[in-house]
C-alpha cells in the first residue's frame, strides 16, 4: 500500500528533543500539516490525538484509552528506542503500527561513559575544587597529589548489554588499554566469550550498563552484586535507572565497598526534591540529568530517523517496527 492517507501529524513533546537548536525541515517535508507541543498533558492527550494520521512521542504515555479513541491514528512513532510508554496490545487492535530509532545517540552516549569514567579516576571534581579554593596556589610543590589518579590503561571493563552501545564502548575501552569482558544475558546464554554476572564482578575495575530495563534486569545490581565488586571499581549506568538498587548503592559508596560510581539515569526522572541519592554528598558519585543521549547531533539524528519512518510508511514499509 502506498501512502496511506497521511495528511496530519502531532508531536506530543517536542521540548524534550528540540530547543530551537534542531532542523525540523525533513519532519515538515514527509507530512503536509503538523500540531508542534512542547508538552501534551495527560489531561489533553485525547484532544492532540483527535484526526492526526501520525503521532511522535519521546515519554507521553499512551494506554489503550488514547488509542482506542485516536480513530484516524495509523502510526506511532517513538522518539526513543525503548517502547515501555505505549500499550503495545492496544495498539496491534486498533491496526496502528508503531516504530522506534535504534542507535541514533551511540556516539553520544559512549563518550558520556567516558566523561564520567575519567572524571572519577582523575579525580576531576575533587582537582577542579582544589584550585577554585586556593590549594593550588598555597602548595609548596609545582603540582597537588591530594587525590590518587588512576589510569585505565590495563584495566578491565565489564560490559552488561552488547548491542550498538555496548559494542561502541569496547571500542573506546580496548583504545585505552583496557580488557574487555561480556556479561552473559542471562544463565542460559552460551555464546562463547561471555561471563555469567557474578562471576564477572569480582573481575572488573569498571563495570558498564548498557542493557534495557525488564522484569529479568530489574535490581540486577544490588546489595549482593556490590558485594562482589572491588574495593576500587567504578559503576557507570547510562542506561536505566531500575537497573541499579540505588539505596544498596549508597550504602556501599558510603561504605567504601567500591570505589565510585557515575549515574545519568534513575530510578525516578525527574527525581523528586529531596531524593536521597542526590541529597548524598560524595565525593565519588557524579550524577548527570539523563543527558549522555542528548547531543545536538544525536537529537538532529533522531529527528530525520523519524522522518524516515514515516516516509517509509507512506511507501507501504514499515520500518524500524516495534
Amino acid at each position: 500500500m502506498s501512502d496511506p492517507g497521511i495528511r496530519s501529524a502531532v508531536f506530543l513533546d517536542l521540548d524534550s528533543i528540540d530547543r530551537d537548536d534542531l532542523d525540523l525541515s525533513k519532519l515538515n517535508a514527509v507530512v503536509d500539516s503538523w500540531q508542534w507541543h512542547g508538552l501534551v498533558k495527560e489531561g489533553e492527550l485525547n484532544e492532540a490525538l483527535a484526526g492526526a494520521d501520525v503521532v511522535v512521542s519521546n515519554k507521553v504515555i499512551l494506554a489503550d484509552e488514547h488509542l482506542s479513541r485516536a480513530g484516524d491514528l495509523k502510526l506511532v512513532c517513538f522518539a526513543a528506542t525503548g517502547t515501555n510508554n505505549i500499550d503495545l496490545e492496544a495498539a496491534a487492535r486498533n491496526h496502528i503500527a508503531v516504530c522506534n530509532v535504534d542507535g541514533y545517540a551511540t556516539p553520544s552516549v559512549v563518550q558520556h561513559v567516558f566523561t564520567l569514567l575519567l572524571a572519577i579516576t582523575t579525580r576531576f571534581n575533587e582537582y577542579t575544587s582544589a584550585v577554585k579554593q586556593g590549594d593550588w596556589s598555597r602548595s609548596s610543590f609545582f603540582c597537588l597529589l591530594d587525590y590518587p589518579i588512576r589510569e585505565l590503561d590495563g584495566k578491565t571493563i565489564g560490559i552488561v548489554g552488547y548491542g550498538h552501545l555496548g559494542r561502541a564502548v569496547a571500542k573506546v575501552a580496548e583504545a585505552f588499554g583496557m580488557n574487555v569482558l561480556l556479561a552473559k544475558r542471562n544463565i542460559e546464554d552460551e555464546r562463547p566469550g561471555r561471563v555469567e554476572l557474578h562471576d564477572l564482578l569480582p573481575q572488573v575495575d569498571v563495570l558498564s550498563l548498557h542493557c534495557p530495563l525488564t522484569e529479568e534486569t530489574r535490581g540486577m545490581i544490588a546489595a549482593d552484586e556490590l558485594a562482589l565488586m572491588k574495593q576500587d571499581a567504578v559503576l557507570i549506568n547510562t542506561a536505566r535507572g531500575g537497573l541499579v538498587d540505588e539505596y544498596a548503592l549508597l550504602d556501599a559508596l558510603k561504605a567504601h565497598q567500591i570505589g565510585g560510581a557515575g549515574l545519568d539515569v534513575l530510578e525516578k526522572e525527574p527525581p523528586p526534591p529531596g531524593y536521597p541519592i542526590l541529597k548524598a554528598d560524595l565525593p565519588n558519585l557524579i550524577i548527570t540529568p539523563h543527558t549522555a543521549w542528548a547531543s545536538r547531533e544525536s537529537r538532529q539524528r533522531l529527528l530525520d530517523e523519524i522522518a524516515l519512518n514515516i516516509e517509509a510508511f507512506k511507501a507501504g514499509e514499515l520500518r524500524n517496527a516495534v
